[in-house]
């Protein structure tokens, strides 16, 4: 009779330690504040980089003008040793990605490589009097317009052809 006793012993205390850790658990899930909203995105000055970029590059690069202060330029980047790869990614007013690509890497890998394996749809549009060329995949949807002197630009990201379009339209080069 003694095992009996010894197993409901420990049978309970389990359960009252189970107890226990869930009022703790419970607890600390009430009274430690936590957040659940989106973190603030913070904005980078791609001043610099722009330039030099410019000064570098052997075509023209592209840079948005006029856009509202609610497109916020998140991440940018110059390499120089890396087929003059030019990029600047923004988060647009709608909370989505939005990203300018350029590079004269040969035009199938780098385009690949933008568009995060975006394929060509066949339709093309008249933007700032440039044609591009809609690419749409799973992850990423791009407008590409073939460069100047052996350069691609490519405007990619998850947001919506209209969302592309306007960074597209906002595109210039000095």
């Amino acid at each position: 009779m003694a095992g009996e006793n010894g197993k409901q012993k420990t049978a309970r205390d389990m359960i009252l330690s189970m107890g226990v850790i869930l009022l703790v658990a419970g607890f600390v899930y009430l009274f430690i504040p936590h957040d659940d909203s989106a973190p603030d995105v913070k904005a980078v000055d791609y001043r610099v980089e722009l330039l030099t970029a410019r000064r570098a590059a052997s075509y023209p690069v592209a840079a948005p003008q006029g856009l509202p202060d609610t497109w916020k330029a998140t991440s940018v980047r110059f390499r120089g040793d890396e087929f003059d790869a030019w990029h600047l990614g923004f988060h647009d007013p709608e909370g989505e990605y939005v990203a300018v690509e350029q590079s004269t890497q040969r035009r199938p890998v780098f385009l690949d490589d933008a568009t995060q394996g975006a394929r060509e749809t066949g339709k093309s549009e008249k933007i700032a009097g440039e044609t591009w060329t809609r690419y749409e995949g799973g992850r990423y949807d791009a407008l590409v317009l073939e460069g100047t002197k052996g350069s691609t630009t490519v405007v990619t990201g998850t947001a919506s052809f209209a969302q592309l379009t306007r960074m597209a339209e906002a595109l210039r080069t000095k």
